[in-house]
């Protein structure tokens, strides 16, 4: 008690109310489990934790996820919609999908009923890296239903949580499993929604993290269109009526061989590597943010930006802004 108090700082008679050896036995009975299963995990001091989920302010400290999963691809969209989607849904969730097969894109979603497993689906049928968020621990699917799917989807991506294995799937999970459908990803598409639900949540917690959001408008008066009319209505979504539309706004039209490849990186020292870490929006970021991230004075982020910018990594934009080619 005496090193945790002079470590931690916590006081003692807060400690003496801990049932800390009843709190060890626990976190024994999940380390097993977890190598038992195979089950990796993400801790957010770790490299591989997803870096965009790491910019948000309430990012879980630990991540479970069994898969393939590529949880820092170059590339990653988050398509959310209603759970009763009607065929005009479903075709504009598979034809978005459609147009952006071999652009290096992980799409992210909910493992939920309509529109989530219909991105699932569609990106398990034509090899797009998938990874589905779930509300609950990850020796589980929810719903039972989606277990194949899952099961194909492991393959190019796979699932993932912040849920301790055996946590149950209640109502209550569902809203934070939404911030990292939002915080891991570039921009979030929503495609059909009503009026309230987990789609307009995830898309308000998209933009509250600064992220891009976009929205298929529907037909008036039609309650499947209510959510994506009234994002579009309050600017808190980008009108879409293609993949186009997306691309383009994204600059995301280049075909993959004329991206930056990533391994290049690895010729970057820490500090650049750092700056380049934070650029994964389009709008870019601007330098007063750079240098508070990063812990990096203005002046040394200059020059270092300036190096990048003659790499041919990143581009200057109007505002002090920067952000990747």
């Amino acid at each position: 008690m005496k090193s945790i108090h002079a470590t931690a700082g916590i006081a003692k008679d807060v400690l003496r109310t801990m049932n800390r050896e009843s709190a060890l036995t626990l976190a024994d009975k999940h380390v097993n489990y977890i190598l038992k299963h195979t089950i990796d995990t993400y801790f957010f001091l770790d490299a591989e934790y997803p870096r965009r989920l790491k910019q948000c302010s309430d990012a879980p400290i630990l991540l479970f996820g069994r898969g393939k999963n590529e949880v820092n691809a170059p590339r990653m969209i988050s398509i959310v919609g209603t759970r009763t989607a009607s065929p005009y849904g479903m075709g504009l969730c598979e034809s978005l999908l459609q147009q952006v097969i071999g652009k290096e894109i992980t799409v992210v979603s909910g493992m939920a009923y309509g529109i989530d497993i219909c991105a699932h689906q569609f990106c398990v049928r034509n090899n797009i890296p998938t990874i589905g968020i779930l509300g609950n621990g990850p020796e589980r699917i929810y719903p039972t239903v989606h277990q194949r799917t899952a099961e194909q989807m492991m393959e190019h991506g796979g699932i993932l949580t912040e849920f301790l294995p055996g946590t149950k799937p209640d109502r209550e999970n569902f809203p934070m499993r939404n911030r990292i459908v939002a915080g891991m990803t570039d921009a979030t598409i929503v495609i059909e929604s009503k009026k309230s639900g987990g789609s307009l949540i995830t898309a308000e917690l998209a933009n509250d993290y600064n992220k891009d959001v976009f929205a298929f408008p529907g037909n008036v008066g039609q309650s499947l269109s209510e959510g994506c009319n009234h994002l579009i209505r309050q600017q808190k979504a980008h009108l879409i009526t293609s993949a186009d539309d997306f691309l383009t706004f994204m600059s995301w039209n280049d075909s993959p061989k004329n991206t930056i490849q990533r391994s290049c990186f690895n010729e970057l020292d820490a500090h650049e590597r750092a700056i380049c870490d934070l650029l994964t929006s389009p709008s870019g970021e601007h330098i007063d943010v750079l240098s508070s991230q990063t812990g990096q004075a203005i002046s040394a982020l200059n020059v270092r930006l300036f190096h990048l910018e003659m790499k041919g990594i990143i581009k200057p934009l109007p505002g002090s802004r920067y952000r990747l080619i």
